[in-house]
C-alpha cells in the first residue's frame, strides 16, 4: 500500500502496517464499514485495513469449525448475518459473495496482527457499543483469548 499514516474522519488517525494495511497495536481508528465475511470478519474498512473482531471466534460461513477453535452453536451464516445487521444491514451480494453493508463509522482500537491482512480489533458501533461483545452475548460467537481475549466483556460476556 506504500502508506504508514491514513487520517480518518473524527478524532481517529491510524498508523498502517506497510505490508499490508495492518493497523499497529494499540491504535484507535476509524472504519466505515463495506463489506462483511462472516460472523467474525473480516470487515472491510472503506478507510483501508480488514478487521478480524477480536476476542471471538464465529463458525465459518461453511458452517465448519477449524480445529482448536471455539465453536459456537449458531451456524456460520446465522453468525455472519446478525454482523450485518450490526453494521448497518445487508445490502446484497458483492461478486466474491461478501455481504455489502453501510453502516455507520465504528471506533475501533487494534490489537494487532490476525494472520493474513487483517487487523485483530475491538470496534464499537454507535447505539449497539461493542461488536465482539454483542456477537459473544447474542451467542452467535464464543470467547477465543487467542485473538485478544483479555477484555472481558460487560454483562453476559
Amino acid at each position: 500500500m506504500g502508506l504508514t499514516l491514513i487520517s480518518t474522519p473524527g478524532p481517529f488517525s491510524a498508523a498502517f502496517d506497510p505490508r499490508g494495511a495492518i493497523v499497529a497495536a494499540g491504535q484507535v481508528f476509524a472504519c466505515t464499514p463495506t463489506r462483511v465475511w462472516d460472523g467474525d470478519g473480516p470487515i472491510w474498512c472503506r478507510e483501508g485495513p480488514r478487521i478480524r473482531l477480536a476476542g471471538v471466534a464465529a463458525r465459518e460461513i461453511d458452517n465448519s469449525c477449524r480445529l482448536g477453535h471455539p465453536c459456537p452453536r449458531a451456524s456460520g451464516t446465522a453468525a455472519r448475518d446478525n454482523l450485518a445487521r450490526l453494521l448497518g444491514g445487508a445490502l446484497g451480494r458483492a461478486p466474491e459473495g461478501h455481504i455489502k453493508v453501510s453502516g455507520p463509522v465504528l471506533r475501533c482500537i487494534s490489537d494487532g496482527w490476525a494472520k493474513g491482512s487483517r487487523t485483530a480489533a475491538w470496534c464499537s458501533a454507535p447505539g449497539i457499543g461493542d461488536l465482539s461483545c454483542a456477537q459473544l452475548r447474542a451467542g452467535f460467537a464464543l470467547r477465543w483469548p487467542e485473538y485478544g481475549g483479555r477484555k472481558v466483556c460487560t454483562t453476559g460476556g
